[in-house]
């Protein structure tokens, strides 16, 4: 009984890989692309700043995170982390980007910039639990661009932005809307 179970799969798996692939050509709208890459940022960045950052800084404090992270032997930030992602995928030339924006940025890198960023971020801070959504031409590229809000996960998030000295704003609380994920798609 063995050998014919054991014949049955080989043949099994011998079939499968004798059946073509059939390229599907569905369309996705740019805006549940966005929403998508989105959410697999948002989890990436919460798993790094509680299970990494928060646990190994202010919970078993072994390790800090430090924005000189490669002079102190120490973590990066999650922003340093978010922006080497996205530098990442920019290298990649996908058509696909992404960056933190804030009202009260740490980094002046970080500010809204174009028009649209600034409506982005006026409307996810009025409304915390909405996500916007616009298009803009830069540089003569259309693009969709979704603004969602950057949370405090974590005591770490609070922390560092609070007792930041180039911190514009002390008071943030965890849960609060802390700036912003700008994800830009290019149009064709």
């Amino acid at each position: 009984m063995k050998k014919l179970s054991h014949k049955l799969a080989t043949l099994a798996t011998f079939a499968a890989a004798s059946i073509p692939v059939v390229q599907v050509h569905a369309e996705i709208s740019p805006q549940r692309m966005a929403d998508a890459i989105f959410a697999v940022i948002e989890s990436d960045r919460a798993v790094y700043t509680k299970k990494v950052v928060n646990r190994l800084q202010n919970e078993e404090e072994v390790i800090t995170a430090d924005e000189h992270w490669q002079d102190e032997q120490a973590l990066p930030l999650p922003a340093q982390m978010l922006r080497m992602g996205a530098e990442g995928v920019a290298e990649k030339d996908l058509g696909v980007t992404y960056a933190l924006m804030s009202t009260w940025p740490i980094n002046k890198q970080n500010e809204a910039v174009t028009e649209v960023e600034k409506k982005g971020m006026d409307f996810i801070m009025a409304n915390p639990s909405k996500r916007f959504y616009s298009e803009e031409t830069l540089g003569g590229q259309k693009y969709f661009t979704a603004v969602y809000q950057d949370i405090a996960v974590s005591e770490a998030c609070v922390t560092c932005h609070n007792d930041h000295q180039d911190s514009p704003k002390d008071d943030f609380k965890l849960g609060d809307v802390m700036g912003g994920v700008v994800l830009r798609i290019k149009l064709d």
